[in-house]
């Protein structure tokens, strides 16, 4: 008989990702966030997606990792296959996966490493983004709903 593995049940997994992104959000890669509106970064579009995911907000979240992804963030992809995996979507899960390695991801090699104790940042962000000028300027020529949802 075959005993699945209770560390790779979703719900796991989904505290996986969400442990990535905290790690994310204590890193130096945190302070890319001040200048990402300019940049559009893949580091930067990975933080901000790591900050919406530990806010609830999975499809924005989601949408910004594809786009760090497709700028060639190995950790964004990873981020990506794993979220997919979790939540039921195997062939989503399986080309991210592909994809995450044919950057070449490792956990050791891509995971920036911790420089803050907390992620006080995504602790004390608004549970509701409100939609201020400056968010309207951030996001002009992108759905409105897209950090909403």
């Amino acid at each position: 008989m075959i005993v699945p593995d209770p560390s790779v049940a979703p719900a796991a997994v989904l505290a996986h990702v969400r442990a990535l992104c905290e790690v994310v959000l204590r890193s130096e890669d945190v302070e890319r966030l001040a200048d990402f509106q300019d940049t559009f970064d893949q580091a930067g579009a990975r933080t901000y997606a790591c900050l919406l995911y530990t806010l609830g907000k999975r499809d924005s979240a989601l949408y910004w990792w594809r786009f760090a992804a497709g700028a060639g963030d190995p950790l964004a992809a990873h981020l990506l296959a794993a979220h997919h995996a979790a939540v039921g979507l195997t062939p989503d899960a399986r080309v991210w996966r592909a994809f995450a390695q044919m950057l070449g991801f490792t956990l050791d090699e891509h995971l920036p490493k911790p420089v803050h104790t907390e992620t006080a940042l995504a602790e004390a962000f608004a549970s509701e983004i409100p939609w201020d000028n400056a968010r309207g300027a951030f996001l002009s020529g992108f759905p409105r709903d897209l950090a909403t949802r």
